[in-house]
């Protein structure tokens, strides 16, 4: 995002999501370091002496076997342990992970949720995928449907969204474990311009507007269509929830 302004890669978690996911993992500090342009011209040499080591004082790292770094990535592994020799720190190696003779990445990961294979992505990264951003409010068509949701705004635009569709999804609000079926896409029974996540919770009535939550997927139910009318879509709905229901009652607790 830095070093190529008009990449259209997207990423799999915010910083606050990726926060989040290393506090719950039990580690006691965290160092994000500001990337700007100039940082990415130091040379791994650079990198490792002033920063690594003179910096933070570092005596061990524990790294990804296909981990790259440096001016240009040009220093790998290898590298690492070079300089770990010299420079007094010793250096660990993440092999690749694999999950039912897969080796995982976070490209395959990304393919998944593009392809809206939720299972898949959840069981690669290990935890279910999150979408988090502030309650906006909406046009008020789920309201009308019976099934009022909260339309939640994802402020980072680099963060991955599923493909569109219909999805079971979990939070936790006002100190409770909710559950609730989320549609991403334009509503086009409604002839919707705009694409948006819309969420209905399940027994929950309580005013969200204004607050960030964060959503964790759970199943994916089916593609986003466009019904002959409003009312084939309510009855869509309601057949929604009731997938949605019988898919949570089998959910591990």
């Amino acid at each position: 995002m830095v070093l190529q302004k008009d990449t259209d890669i997207k990423l799999l978690n915010t910083i606050d999501e990726k926060t989040q996911i290393l506090k719950d993992l039990g580690l006691d500090q965290l160092i994000i370091h500001p990337f700007t342009k100039e940082f990415s011209r130091l040379t791994a040499t650079e990198f490792v002496r002033d920063i690594l080591v003179n910096q933070l004082k570092t005596k061990k790292i524990i790294i990804g076997y296909d981990h790259r770094f440096g001016r240009n990535r040009n220093a790998n592994i290898t590298d690492l342990r070079a300089f770990g020799s010299t420079l007094d720190f010793e250096v660990e190696e993440i092999p690749a992970q694999e999950v039912e003779e897969v080796s995982v990445s976070s490209t395959k990961i990304r393919k998944a949720l593009e392809e809206g294979n939720i299972a898949t992505a959840n069981t690669y990264l290990g935890y279910h995928y999150m979408l988090t951003g502030t309650i906006v409010k909406g046009k008020g068509l789920g309201r009308q449907l019976n099934f009022p949701t909260a339309n939640l705004h994802i402020g980072e635009n680099y963060k991955l969204i599923p493909k569109n569709g219909v999805y079971v999804v979990q939070a936790e609000l006002k100190g409770h474990t909710v559950y609730g079926m989320m549609n991403i896409g334009y509503n086009p029974t409604v002839s919707g311009k705009d694409k948006s996540i819309e969420i209905n919770f399940f027994d929950f009535s309580q005013d969200l507007y204004g607050q960030k939550i964060q959503v964790e997927i759970l199943h994916r139910i089916r593609d986003e269509h466009k019904f002959d009318s409003v009312e084939d879509l309510r009855r869509q709905l309601q057949k929604d929830k009731q997938t949605s229901l019988a898919l949570l009652s089998k959910q591990p607790e």
